[in-house]
């Protein structure tokens, strides 16, 4: 049985939901289209003007939201949370000060040193009401760091931060909230960079999400994260919650076992926490190749949860035949996506010219994802779409259109036009870091694109009646 979400809770719908009609919405992610039953669309009108009240309309918002169509917003929580908050850190004892400044004193603070060359910098600085130190005199990862962390925290939550991070106020509280939901196991802020102007590689971007794999928002950073301890009990190991196998990509390893033992997992940017990036062009992308590097063994722990490109086989044929030039087979292989999903959505009822755009927007997507499938891993393999094209711009469109849509896939205003190379040079550096991965570990599920059938799913979700 479908477990409510609690009350007093209010919904934020999703932005990309489209509503085809008064009782049919196209969304979530993946996207899928929902029907409404009248019972059901009678409790969407009550949660559209109010919070969750009855159980029926507790049930249709965790329809909603475990469908990505719709958001929780908790009510303001009226108590202190009862949190630890766990930093590693190793050296960096200036960047140590700033976080802990930025925290104050409401929380326990567990600071564990993971075998930093000066030492007694930074238990200077842990020296402080409030704050544990504890120490490893040989470095063995962020993994491990915390894992030494958790065997001392006693709370019902537990705050990740990393040392290189600013959290605004009262961050704690605001994330705090969504545990009121019993099946909440962890929140994430956003993450955004310190430096105004500058990326940031940990940012999931402005809008809300469940987190789940292959979904819009396929994993959040532990750099900032607030997890339930009973949730990290509920998946440990031998070896401790975290894997101390992983020196990278840890965090994500973490998101994903959570998914996979039922726990909801959310990310709320409306909480920001401001995080320091590498200065320096070579230490950005030595941090995205080593981020690469982590992909390959997160594939083997999870190789269904790691395409690094979700598309079908109709709009990837029809982007393809684009790119090749040519643009009459491109418009029959879009006729054959308009025979597929197209006529599949018709026929449940939505509108052809719904249909016909929500078809063009999969195609338009198909073509985003695999300009960055392209910058990152096959830049060696694209002058072979130039090849034989004569003479003339018109050679070099494949290319173009290739970048701009990696431009395209963008938020707006993250780059400017100088940025460009640079954002060229990082998705490079990732894709190196992933090869080498790959190679390392002898697999190529990091590598290998994921086929549907249809260009998005088009199966009917009815919110079933229920009493109230």
């Amino acid at each position: 049985m479908t477990t409510p979400l609690p009350e007093n809770f209010r919904l934020i719908l999703d932005a990309g939901v489209r509503m085809l009609g008064e009782n049919l919405w196209w969304g979530g992610s993946p996207a899928r289209l929902l029907r409404f039953t009248p019972t059901g669309y009678e409790a969407w009108q009550e949660l559209r003007t109010g919070p969750v009240l009855t159980p029926a309309t507790g049930r249709l918002a965790r329809q909603l939201t475990d469908a990505g169509l719709a958001h929780p917003h908790p009510p303001r929580l009226e108590r202190t949370a009862d949190v630890t908050v766990v930093i590693p850190v190793r050296d960096r004892p200036v960047m140590l000060s700033r976080c802990l400044d930025a925290l104050g004193d409401r929380y326990p603070v567990v600071v564990v040193d993971d075998g930093s060359v000066d030492a007694a910098a930074v238990a200077q600085v842990a020296a402080r009401p409030g704050v544990t130190l504890r120490r490893h005199n040989v470095n063995q990862g962020p993994a491990t760091a915390r894992n030494t962390a958790l065997r001392t925290v006693r709370t019902d939550l537990v705050a990740f931060l990393d040392s290189d991070c600013v959290p605004s106020p009262r961050w704690i509280d605001r994330l705090a909230a969504h545990f009121v939901d019993p099946m909440v196991a962890a929140v994430a802020p956003r993450v955004t960079a310190l430096r105004e102007g500058e990326r940031c590689a940990l940012d999931r971007g402005p809008h809300a999400a469940r987190v789940l794999p292959n979904a819009r928002v396929s994993f959040v950073p532990a750099a900032a994260l607030l997890v339930r301890r009973g949730a990290l009990d509920d998946i440990a190991t031998p070896d401790g919650v975290f894997d101390p196998n992983l020196r990278y990509g840890e965090d994500v390893d973490l998101v994903w076992r959570l998914h996979q033992a039922e726990w909801r997992v959310r990310y709320d940017p409306s909480v920001e926490v401001a995080h320091e990036e590498p200065v320096g062009t070579r230490r950005l992308l030595t941090r995205r190749f080593r981020y690469g590097g982590s992909a390959a063994p997160l594939g083997l722990r999870h190789p269904a949860a790691l395409a690094p490109l979700i598309v079908s086989g109709w709009s990837a044929a029809t982007v393809v035949a684009l790119l090749r030039g040519r643009p009459l087979l491109a418009l029959m292989l879009f006729a054959g996506c308009l025979s597929g999903t197209g006529k599949s959505l018709t026929t449940a009822g939505v509108p052809a010219g719904h249909a016909l755009r929500l078809t063009a927007g999969d195609v338009y997507r198909t073509w985003l994802g695999i300009a960055r499938y392209s910058t990152q891993f096959t830049v060696p393999l694209l002058p072979l779409l130039v090849s034989g094209r004569g003479g003339g711009a018109l050679r070099w469109w494949p290319i173009g259109a290739l970048l701009l849509g990696r431009i395209a896939g963008e938020p707006p205003g993250r780059h400017p036009l100088r940025a460009i190379p640079i954002l060229l040079a990082d998705d490079l550096a990732y894709g190196l870091g992933v090869v080498a991965g790959c190679v390392r570990e002898r697999t190529v599920i990091p590598l290998r694109p994921l086929v549907i059938h249809r260009p998005g799913r088009t199966e009917q979700r009815t919110v079933p009646r229920s009493s109230r």
